[in-house]
């Protein structure tokens, strides 16, 4: 009995199954800049060999609609022109993925799921329609990992720019710091519309995740601003009124841990107390196809960079 046993367990080993541990899960995000727009002219294929190198079991892409013409900044007019978001299925294929979900989208800008396993649109989140508008639009995602296992899976992108949308006088608005009053509000309804809906969320396995587009007070031993500055109104409301806890601060406590090539740390992983417990390793990716730069032509040209300006956020965690 006891060679019996033993050769089962070498063969689980040689077959790469964890014997006695739980399957791990891969979670790749990215803000790829423009539908990855640095690759699309190469048909996209550094960007599938980088993701297939990682082998993500689920990715979350921000900025993830085709915007320009390859190598300008012509920008694409007709649905017909635009190459992503329509045909992510056939880009996540490419790189091992079954399944392509597109999360939240109000503009040019949306957020795309692809996932090795189901995935399903939970609600897309643009605004009541009245005093509320989510500018990029965010999404509610769930991913079915398997008896009876859900990941639940908020997508963001907030309002990008100093001035509040819609802001007649924009530089008075700017002055007035309406963008950070605007991207507080949107943090806000997005919250309310998804985790704040779901009282025991703290005991299931929730990620919110993108491209915030504000800094936070906890990365304040790096800034140095006052406490009182709107530009941390996101986070606080995020930390102040919600189960979620930062995944990267978590992992790295008293390190600046940088997201974007202009040095701030705005792409954010937020996950549920029960998600974090299972987390096994985490971190931002700066190194390979990640390695960011500027375009060489400068900002008379354009002003995007190669293959994006933010890094990607990678974590595993644990089922049980």
């Amino acid at each position: 009995m006891k060679r019996i046993v033993t050769i089962i367990v070498l063969l689980l080993a040689i077959s790469g199954i964890s014997y006695g541990k739980g399957k791990e899960i891969k979670v790749l995000y990215w803000n790829i800049q423009n539908g990855m727009w640095s690759d699309q002219g190469n048909n996209y294929d550094n960007f599938v060999e980088y993701v297939r190198s990682l082998d993500p079991d689920i990715c979350i892409w921000a900025e993830a609609e085709s915007r320009y013409v390859t190598d300008t900044t012509t920008k694409l007019k007709s649905p017909q022109e635009l190459y992503l978001p329509w045909n992510w299925d056939i880009v996540a294929r490419r790189y091992g993925h079954k399944y392509a979900l597109l999360c939240g989208k109000r503009d040019g800008f949306p957020q795309v799921v692809t996932s090795k396993y189901p995935v399903e649109i939970v609600k897309r989140i643009t605004g009541n329609g009245d005093d509320i508008l989510v500018a990029h639009g965010a999404g509610w995602a769930k991913v079915d990992l398997g008896k009876g296992r859900e990941l639940n899976i908020v997508t963001v992108h907030t309002w990008p720019h100093r001035h509040a949308y819609g802001a007649e006088d924009k530089k008075a608005s700017a002055e007035a710091r309406g963008g950070d009053y605007f991207r507080a509000s949107e943090i806000k309804y997005i919250c309310e519309q998804t985790v704040a809906t779901v009282p025991g969320a703290a005991d299931e396995l929730w990620l919110m995740t993108g491209d915030f587009n504000s800094i936070s007070s906890v990365d304040n031993f790096h800034y140095e601003r006052d406490l009182s500055d709107p530009c941390f109104l996101v986070h606080d409301y995020v930390r102040g009124n919600t189960p979620f806890v930062d995944l990267i601060e978590r992992t790295y406590p008293g390190e600046f841990k940088k997201s974007t090539l202009s040095g701030r740390r705005i792409d954010f992983a937020y996950v549920s107390p029960a998600l974090f417990d299972r987390v096994t390793s985490a971190a931002p990716l700066y190194e390979g196809f990640a390695d960011l730069r500027r375009d060489p032509r400068g900002k008379a040209v354009n002003n995007f960079c190669h293959p994006s300006d933010h890094y990607p956020i990678m974590f595993t965690f644990k089922l049980k």
